[in-house]
């Protein structure tokens, strides 16, 4: 094929298996002109040095992405203003009263998450096989912890959960439900500021309402931090444990070595990042100067996409990429939390979300396996979201 034919991305939407082209391109051509699914061209990144470059380089900006008439992967199915969500957090001063909701050393909050890993499991032991572990557990446990950090009732999760395919839904053309999504949401979020019943992250929220150097906000700003808190976060989290659960069934070897020393959970769960494929597509960053990136000429206004796949998977950053290797010296250096300055700031979170839940399965159902082969799976597509729609085992 010409370096100069358009090459239709994403690859695949299958989350099992790193798409043949990823290490072809990362090879002969790091930096590949593509054509997204909303019809528009942008620039691939595949190598890891080079897709570090992009998302340390304040000349790539996440927030113009957003901006009208510039060319897009998807159709936005959120409103344009939140797409930098955690710049506009810090715009608002209420950077602070974030971080330390999503700290793991919030008192009780992983004596909460453990019990409730537990009670998930214990449900499912006692239903019998065959369950669905995304839908019964990675969903529901990401759900809840996400419910325990805004402070608001565990049992409304499942009416939050219900927008997010569609906000997190990749189209090449706007979503008619998204707005109404959005709106009811906003609605939901709003009344928990004013319910005295409510505690965590939106009653300091709420309580910011009365602080004279808070006067700026509204309520509909402050209900946007809980909507995109609990959206994003639970799409990410419950998407990398699903794909973490896919990749323990397909390394048994792996299962073996952390049943016999779970002292080794937080590096396998290192290593398991690093090979997650649940993103799907790329990290989309806008041009906000002419750029030399490797050898191409990147101009201001055009699209470039990251591919953490292909970063994460570059023999020149991590040797023999394809092995989970629980001893590796750089685990902690893969870019699935992003980078630069839209580094996820719920990473320590996340990493002891997916410790316990490991912890918790493998010792109470440690020898589930798949109820139907791999290649049987239904693969979903959407941003964050290259998941299973059921992950069926048994034991």
């Amino acid at each position: 094929m010409s370096a100069d034919t358009l090459i239709d991305f994403p690859f695949s939407w299958r989350g099992d298996r790193l798409p043949s082209e990823v290490a072809e391109l990362r090879s002969t051509a790091p930096v590949r002109r593509v054509r997204t699914i909303a019809g528009d061209e942008a620039w691939l990144v595949s190598s890891y040095d080079l897709c570090k470059q992009v998302l340390e380089d304040p000349r790539f900006s996440l927030k113009d992405t957003s901006a009208p008439g510039v060319p897009r992967q998807y159709a936005l199915t959120i409103p344009p203003e939140v797409v930098n969500n955690m710049g506009n957090i810090t715009g608002a001063g209420l950077r602070k009263a974030v971080l330390k909701a999503l700290n793991p050393k919030s008192p009780g909050l992983v004596d909460w998450m453990r019990a409730y890993a537990g009670q998930l499991v214990d449900g499912l032991v006692r239903e019998g096989a065959p369950v669905d572990l995304r839908g019964r557990f990675a969903d529901p446990y990401s759900a809840g912890m996400h419910c325990r950090v805004l402070g608001i009732p565990q049992a409304d999760a499942p009416r939050l959960m219900r927008s997010l395919d569609i906000a997190f839904m990749n189209s090449a053309c706007p979503v008619a439900g998204a707005r109404l999504n959005w709106d009811r949401d906003i609605a939901y979020m709003t009344e928990r500021l004013d319910d005295p019943a409510t505690t965590g992250l939106m009653a300091e929220l709420a309580a910011l309402r009365t602080a004279p150097d808070y006067a700026h906000l509204t309520d509909e700003m402050l209900a946007t931090v809980g909507v995109t808190m609990f959206g994003a976060g639970v799409v990410s989290t419950a998407g990398f444990l699903t794909m973490a659960l896919v990749s323990l069934l397909q390394h048994r070897e792996l299962r073996t070595e952390l049943l016999a020393d779970p002292g080794k959970i937080p590096a396998a769960v290192e290593e398991l990042l690093r090979i997650n494929l649940s993103i799907g597509d790329g990290l989309p960053r806008l041009a906000l100067a002419d750029v030399r990136l490797g050898e191409v000429d990147v101009s201001a206004g055009e699209l470039v996409l990251v591919l953490v796949e292909g970063a994460n998977f570059d023999p020149a950053a991590f040797p023999d990429p394809h092995t989970v290797d629980l001893t590796r010296p750089n685990s902690a250096a893969h870019l699935s939390f992003g980078g630069g300055r839209h580094y996820c700031p719920a990473t320590a979170l996340g990493r002891r979300h997916a410790e316990i839940a490991l912890e918790v399965l493998l010792e109470r159902m440690p020898q589930f396996r798949l109820a139907v082969p791999i290649e049987q799976l239904v693969w979903r597509t959407g941003f964050m979201k290259r998941l299973p729609e059921r992950l069926p085992v048994m034991w």
